[in-house]
């Protein structure tokens, strides 16, 4: 088991940023690809961003390119998503996942943290 629990989000205006973090316990943390999804009510979880457990290759929705960026710390078993440029439709609850063969579909990932909220105003 790997348990990931989620910190960072909170209320900010359009334009502006935040960094969330994960950290995780558990299993060897450096073993996993990690993953950020985002859900909103009444919608499906979708994909942000990733980075690979190996070489620390990073993928991205092309919704969120060039504004976040997702970081690991395999010594302190944690990642990052900075996120710049915030826009309204960015609101949404984020979560943190750990598995993840396929980075982009959240079906193949095995561990999930419980979401902190991010909400942008306009």
């Amino acid at each position: 088991q790997v348990q990931l629990v989620e910190s960072g989000g909170g209320l900010v205006q359009a334009g502006g940023s935040l960094r969330l973090s994960c950290a995780a316990s558990g299993r060897t943390f450096s073993n996993y690809n990690m993953g950020w999804f985002r859900q909103e009510p009444g919608k499906e979880r979708h994909f942000v961003a990733a980075i690979t457990k190996n070489w620390g290759t990073t993928d991205y929705a092309d919704s969120v390119k060039g504004r976040f960026t997702i970081s690991r710390d395999n010594a302190k078993n944690t990642i990052d998503l900075q996120m710049n440029s915030l826009k309204p439709e960015d609101t949404a609850v984020y979560y943190c996942a750990a598995g993840g063969y396929d980075l982009r579909v959240p079906q193949n990932y095995n561990f999930w943290g419980q979401g902190t909220q991010v909400t942008v105003s306009s």
